[in-house]
């Protein structure tokens, strides 16, 4: 495994395990078994529903000696229902420490950049003075929004921006301006969840065959050899073992100027700036807690 470090000096795990759409019923077992053949970076959500399953699965795993709590590198990100105030991010934080059954998890974000996110980033820095957030971070900002966060909050940088990247959605112009303020990029959906044929596209398969790997490898070394942490999830177990396998082989430049064309500019899921996609998603916020409007 290859770690990066973060701009506080903590290391990060570069690939990681997410458990995003993982019923909570079979999160444990799928954290556990995660652990067990070698993840040490697992990935949840307050909004995902399963941090209850990530803490089982934690603690079996601490408890059957496979690793300590110091070896792994647990995140977790506050919603917007949780970031009315700081006071409600505050109240968030805590709970969500106490469904995964720890004392502290590695890093912290906001999920999203709506509602009062300086309110809640105050929230995490205080719990982050109290030893309960190792790092801070935030979650789908886009980079001039993430340079006005840099410079405008009295509480410190985000160590890391989790965003979409995957190779229709290869954020170029992004990396660079993450790069520039010592911001770690993370990825999310690096698969693009097989969206445009992609563990079926030519170029991807033909790169693959050359190292003897599958498509989904040949993504995962690119976004490591571009210096992103990525995210890959799945509940099978020869898929998990097959996506950490990816430190025995490097892509050559060809290889990757190949992938670059395959850059479509396109968000495969939505665009947090479309007022239709952006009004869609609040009013699923508004169905869990009406009183969202109050920002």
């Amino acid at each position: 495994m290859d770690y990066i470090t973060l701009n506080n000096g903590e290391q990060m795990p570069q690939l990681g395990f997410g458990v995003y759409q993982i019923p909570n019923e079979e999160t444990a077992e799928a954290v556990y078994q995660a652990i067990k053949i070698g993840y040490r970076l697992i990935d949840t959500a307050i909004s995902y529903g399963n941090e209850e399953g990530v803490g089982e699965g934690i603690k079996r795993a601490i408890a059957d000696e496979l690793v300590t709590r110091e070896e792994l590198f647990i995140t977790t990100k506050l919603f917007v229902n949780n970031v009315i105030n700081q006071e409600t991010a505050s109240a968030a934080i805590d709970e969500s420490l106490e469904r995964l059954q720890l004392d502290y998890v590695d890093l912290f974000l906001l999920h999203q950049p709506y509602g009062d996110v300086y309110g809640a980033w105050r929230a995490l820095g205080n719990s982050q003075k109290e030893g309960k957030v190792k790092s801070l971070g935030i979650s789908n900002f886009d980079s001039a929004k993430m340079i006005e966060f840099v410079k405008m909050n009295d509480v410190g940088i985000p160590q890391v921006n989790q965003i979409e990247i995957n190779p229709w959605n290869q954020r170029v112009a992004d990396l660079e301006w993450h790069k520039k303020y010592n911001v770690q990029a993370e990825a999310w959906a690096p698969f693009a969840e097989g969206r445009h044929d992609l563990f079926t596209n030519p170029v991807l398969s033909e790169i693959g065959h050359k190292y003897g790997k599958s498509v989904g490898q040949v993504v995962l070394r690119w976004l490591m050899q571009r210096g992103v942490v990525a995210l890959a999830k799945s509940t099978r177990l020869e898929r998990m073992a097959e996506n950490l396998n990816i430190f025995d082989f490097a892509l050559t430049d060809d290889d990757i100027m190949k992938i670059a064309e395959l850059d479509m500019k396109e968000s495969a899921f939505f665009d947090h700036h479309d007022p239709q996609m952006v009004e869609w998603f609040m009013s699923r916020i508004e169905n869990i807690q009406p009183g969202i409007k109050r920002w």
